[in-house]
C-alpha cells in the first residue's frame, strides 16, 4: 500500500503497527488488517470526490456507499432435485436388498448383484441438489465495520473524520434546526443520513424550507393521520412538500398517500425512479425483510410496472443516499423550486415530478449486482 504521509510504496514488513517505516508517521487504515480497498489514500479520494474538493459536506453513510468494495444482491432459489438424505436413503436400501439377494444365490447372479450394489452407492453423487436460498445482499466493508473505522482509528489518528464528512450517527434534524422566518416549502426526507447531509449544507436556511425526517412507515397508517406527518399541520396549509426517498416499497407510496392525505398541498417526489435502480449495474441494491405491501398496491397506487412492483414487494431497494451527493443537492433545489412555482400556479392539478436524472457514472469495480 501506499503511505499516505510519504507517498512511499510500503511492503507488509514496512507497516507493522499502522506506522510507515519509512517517515515514521502514523497513518490510519491497513488494507490487510481492515479488508481491501480500506487504506488512508483511498478514503481521501473517495471524501475528496463526494465534497466535490470541500465545497459540499457529506455523511459518513454516504462515504460508506462511495468506498464500497462490493455490493451485491440475489433471489430467493428454492431447492432444485432430491435432497442427499433421501438419496442415500434410497441407494443404501437397493444396496442391502442387492446383497441379500447376491448371498442366496451365488455364481454370476451373485457377482452382478455386487457390482450393482457398488454402483447404486454412487448414483447419490451423480443426482444433481441445489439448496434453497433466501434472497438477500451484501455490502463490504458493512455499515457497522466501516463506521467504527472512520471513527476509532481514523479519528484517533488524524483527530478527527476526512475535510467535509460529518457523522450522521446524531439526533435527527427535525426539532434541532431553526425553521426560516417566511417559509416557501418542506422537505418531507425519510432518510437519516440525508436530512443530515441537506442541514449541514444549509438547505433550509439556503432555500427557505422546513426540513422534517420521518419514517416512510407512517406513510402506510390510516390516510387522514400518517403518523409523525401531523408536523405538517403545524406549518401553512399552502406550503409545497418536496418528498426526498430511497427507492423501495414504502418509499414510493409516500408522494401518491401524502397527496391523497392532504390534497391542500402540491407534493412533488424526487426519489430515485426503481425502473433505473433495480436495472442499473453499479447501483446500490439492498434486501430487507418483505414491506407491508404488495405488488397490487405498488402497482395501483405509486403507479410501477409489474417488474419494479415485484422488485419493490419482494424486499428489495435502493438507498437515495447512495446518490451521488452533488447530484442529491441539484435535484433537490430544482424540486423545490418546482414545488414553489406549482403551489402558486393557477388552481388545478400540481403536477407530479419524478427524481430528475440517474448519475451516468460507471459501475465501481469490483461491485456486482446480480
Amino acid at each position: 500500500m501506499i503511505c499516505p504521509n510519504c507517498s512511499t510504496s510500503l511492503k507488509r514488513t514496512e507497516r507493522t503497527g499502522q506506522v510507515c517505516s519509512h517517515c515514521d508517521r502514523r497513518f490510519a487504515l491497513d488494507p490487510r488488517l481492515h479488508g481491501t480497498g480500506m487504506h488512508d489514500v483511498r478514503i481521501r479520494r473517495c471524501a475528496d470526490s463526494l465534497t466535490d474538493d470541500g465545497r459540499l459536506k457529506v455523511t459518513v453513510t454516504q462515504l460508506w456507499y462511495r468506498s464500497r468494495t462490493h455490493s451485491s444482491s440475489w433471489p430467493a432459489k428454492k431447492a432444485r432435485g432430491v435432497h442427499r438424505g433421501i438419496s442415500w436413503l434410497v441407494a443404501l436400501s437397493v444396496c442391502a436388498g442387492l446383497l441379500a439377494l447376491a448371498a442366496r444365490t451365488g455364481g454370476a447372479p451373485a457377482f452382478w448383484c455386487g457390482v450393482g450394489a457398488v454402483l447404486v452407492l454412487v448414483v447419490p453423487k451423480l443426482v444433481p441438489y441445489e439448496r434453497a436460498r433466501p434472497a438477500g445482499s451484501r455490502i463490504s466493508p458493512s455499515e457497522y465495520g466501516f463506521r467504527g473505522l472512520m471513527t476509532r482509528e481514523w479519528t484517533s489518528t488524524y483527530g478527527g473524520l476526512p475535510p467535509g464528512v460529518v457523522d450522521d450517527a446524531g439526533p435527527a434534524p427535525r426539532g434541532t434546526a431553526k425553521r426560516p422566518d417566511r417559509p416557501r416549502a418542506v422537505i418531507l426526507c425519510t432518510d437519516h443520513a440525508v436530512a443530515t447531509f441537506l442541514e449541514a449544507n444549509g438547505i433550509p436556511r439556503r432555500l427557505r424550507v422546513v426540513l422534517l425526517e420521518a419514517d416512510p412507515d407512517h406513510a402506510h397508517e390510516e390516510f387522514g393521520d400518517l403518523g409523525d406527518l401531523g408536523d405538517l399541520a403545524d406549518l401553512p396549509g399552502g406550503l409545497p412538500v418536496v418528498v426526498v426517498r430511497d427507492a423501495s416499497a414504502l418509499g414510493v407510496m409516500l408522494a401518491p398517500l401524502l397527496r391523497i392525505a392532504r390534497p391542500d398541498r402540491t407534493v412533488v417526489d424526487t426519489g430515485p425512479p426503481v425502473s433505473e435502480v433495480r436495472s442499473r449495474r453499479g447501483a446500490v441494491h439492498r434486501f430487507s425483510p418483505a414491506p407491508a405491501v404488495d405488488a397490487e398496491a405498488l402497482r395501483a397506487v405509486a403507479g410501477l410496472s409489474e417488474e419494479d412492483a415485484a422488485w419493490l414487494a419482494a424486499g428489495f431497494w435502493s438507498p437515495v443516499a447512495a446518490v451521488p451527493p452533488a447530484l442529491l443537492l441539484t435535484v433537490v433545489k430544482k424540486a423545490v423550486a418546482r414545488a414553489v412555482a406549482a403551489a402558486s400556479a393557477p388552481s388545478g392539478p400540481a403536477p407530479e415530478h419524478g427524481f430528475l436524472t440517474w448519475p451516468d457514472a460507471p459501475a465501481m469495480k469490483g461491485t456486482s449486482t446480480a
